[in-house]
C-alpha cells in the first residue's frame, strides 16, 4: 500500500517556485545593475587633476625617510648654522616653541647622516628613540637652525601588523564567510579610492557619483560575503530603497541647513588646490558612505529575521508576518541609532569641547557649523536606516509568501493525487466462496457487499 506522507509545517519551496522567484528579484535587480554599471561608465574620471598631478608629484621630492636616533637636537646641530634670537627671528619664535630631536636620514644626499629635526609640540609626546619618521628637507627652513621639518610618523608597519592580526581574526572566527567579506571589504574599498574619489575631485555630479559608487559597494559586499540567494537580494532590494532615501535626505539637509563642508583645514585646502571639488558635495557623499555599513547590516539581518519566522511556521498569514519580523527589526533600530550616534559623538569630541569653551548656550551650540554637520549626518543616516527595516521586511514578506504560495499549489496537486490514490485503494474486489465480492474497508472494520 503506497502511503504518502507530507508534514505541512516544513514543506520546502518546489525548484519551480524557486525559479519563478527568481525571475521576479532577477528583473528587479538587474536594471539597477546596469543603470550603476552605465553610471559608473559615464563618470570614470582616470585623471581628476589633469597636468596639475605632476605639481603635486613633484613636491615629495624633498620629503625624506629617517629614524630618531636621539630626543636632544642641540646634539647634532648642522656646523655653520646658528639659532635665530629675538625679534629679528623671521620665524616668528618656532625655534623656541618647537623642540629639535636628532634623526638619521636614510635616503638621499643626506643618506646615513645625524641631523637635527625641528619637530612640532604635539608631536613630541609621540616621538620615542628608533621611531621612523618623514621629513621635508627644505632650504627655506634654515633659519630655525636646521633645513629638516618634520612632517609625519612612518605607521606602515603597525598598520599591516594590525592589518594582518583582524585579517587572521575574522578568517579564524568566520571562516570561509569572514574571508568573503574581506573580500567584499577590499573591492569596496577599491571602488572608493578609483571611482567615487576621482569623479568627485574631477567636478562630477556629487548626486549620480554618490548612487554609482555606494550601489557597486553594495552588489560587491552584499553578495561576496553572503552568495547570491533570493534571501541576500531581498536584503540587497532594501538596502537600495534605504540608499535613495539616505542620498536625497543628504542632499535636501544639506542645502536646508546651509552647510558647506568647509568647517575644517583639510576642507579649506581642498578648495583651493581643487576648485572643482564642490565642497558640500564631498560632505554629502561622506553621509552616505558612513552610513553604508550600519545600512547594510539591518537589512541583512532583517531578511534572514523573516525567512526564518516564514520556516519556523510556514502556515503564518503575511500580516502577522510582517508584525512579528517588525519587532525583531524595532529592537535593531534602537540598538543602531545608537552605534551611529555615538560614532559620529566619538569623532567629534575635540570639536565639542572646543564648542563648550566658547561658553555659548547650549542650543546655540548645536547650530554651530562643525556640531551642525555631525547632527546632520546622524540625523540622516538614522533615517535611512530607519526606513530600510520596513522596506526589507515588507520586500522578504512578499517573495517568502510567494514562493510559499507556488509551493503550495504543487502541494496541492501532489495531496490531491494522493487523496485518489487512497480511496481506490480503499476499494478492492476480492473472490468470496467463489463468488466476486466488493469489499470496502472504513475505520471501523470490513463491510462485504
Amino acid at each position: 500500500m503506497h502511503q504518502h506522507l507530507r508534514r505541512s509545517g516544513h514543506s520546502r519551496p518546489d525548484p519551480q517556485s524557486l525559479r519563478r522567484a527568481r525571475r521576479v528579484l532577477t528583473a528587479l535587480i538587474v536594471p539597477v545593475l546596469l543603470a550603476i554599471i552605465i553610471g559608473i561608465v559615464t563618470l570614470y574620471s582616470p585623471k581628476p587633476l589633469g597636468d596639475a598631478s605632476q605639481d603635486w608629484s613633484q613636491q615629495g621630492t624633498n620629503r625624506l625617510s629617517g629614524q630618531v636616533t636621539g630626543l636632544d637636537g642641540k646634539k647634532c646641530l648642522i656646523p655653520g648654522l646658528k639659532m635665530p634670537k629675538g625679534a629679528a627671528d623671521p620665524t616668528n619664535g618656532m625655534p623656541e616653541t618647537q623642540p629639535l630631536v636628532c634623526v638619521k636620514v636614510l635616503e638621499g644626499q643626506w643618506k646615513d647622516k645625524i641631523v637635527p629635526v625641528r619637530v612640532p609640540e604635539e608631536s613630541k609626546s609621540a616621538i620615542r628613540v628608533g621611531t621612523a619618521v618623514w621629513m621635508l628637507y627644505d632650504t627655506e627652513a634654515m633659519a630655525t637652525g636646521t633645513p629638516f621639518l618634520f612632517t609625519d610618523i612612518k605607521r606602515g608597519n603597525a598598520l599591516a601588523i594590525m592589518a594582518v592580526l583582524y585579517v587572521i581574526i575574522v578568517v579564524a572566527v568566520a571562516g570561509r564567510r569572514g574571508f568573503l567579506a574581506l573580500l567584499g571589504l577590499l573591492a569596496s574599498t577599491l571602488v572608493i579610492v578609483f571611482f567615487m574619489l576621482p569623479a568627485l575631485m574631477a567636478g562630477q555630479p556629487p548626486m549620480l557619483v554618490t548612487l554609482a559608487g555606494v550601489g557597486a559597494i553594495m552588489f560587491l559586499s552584499v553578495y561576496l560575503a553572503h552568495g547570491i540567494t533570493i534571501r541576500t537580494t531581498t536584503a540587497l532590494l532594501g538596502t537600495i530603497l534605504g540608499l535613495v532615501v539616505t542620498v536625497l535626505l543628504a542632499y535636501a539637509g544639506t542645502r536646508a541647513a546651509g552647510l558647506t563642508g568647509a568647517s575644517d583645514e583639510d576642507a579649506l585646502i581642498l578648495g583651493t588646490q581643487l576648485p572643482a571639488l564642490a565642497l558640500p558635495s564631498l560632505f554629502m557623499c561622506g553621509i552616505v558612505v558612513a552610513g553604508l555599513g550600519a545600512l547594510n547590516d539591518v537589512t541583512i539581518t532583517q531578511a534572514s529575521a523573516v525567512w526564518e519566522l516564514d520556516e519556523a511556521n510556514p502556515q503564518m498569514p503575511r500580516r502577522k508576518l510582517f508584525s512579528r519580523a517588525m519587532r525583531i527589526g524595532r529592537d535593531h533600530i534602537a540598538s543602531t541609532v545608537y552605534t551611529l550616534a555615538f560614532a559620529y559623538v566619538g569623532t567629534a569630541l575635540p570639536t565639542l569641547i572646543l564648542a563648550m569653551l566658547s561658553q555659548r548656550p547650549f542650543l546655540e551650540l548645536l547650530t554651530v557649523s562643525q556640531i551642525a554637520e555631525e547632527i546632520v549626518r546622524t540625523l540622516v543616516a538614522s533615517i535611512g536606516l530607519v526606513l530600510a527595516i520596513p522596506a526589507t521586511t515588507v520586500v522578504g514578506t512578499f517573495l517568502v509568501k510567494f514562493v510559499r504560495a507556488s509551493s503550495g499549489s504543487v502541494a496541492d496537486l501532489h495531496s490531491s493525487s494522493a487523496k485518489d490514490s487512497r480511496v481506490k485503494e480503499q476499494v478492492e474486489p476480492q473472490t468470496l466462496g467463489g463468488d466476486a465480492t466488493t469489499v470496502v474497508r472504513t475505520g471501523g472494520g470490513r463491510h462485504a457487499h
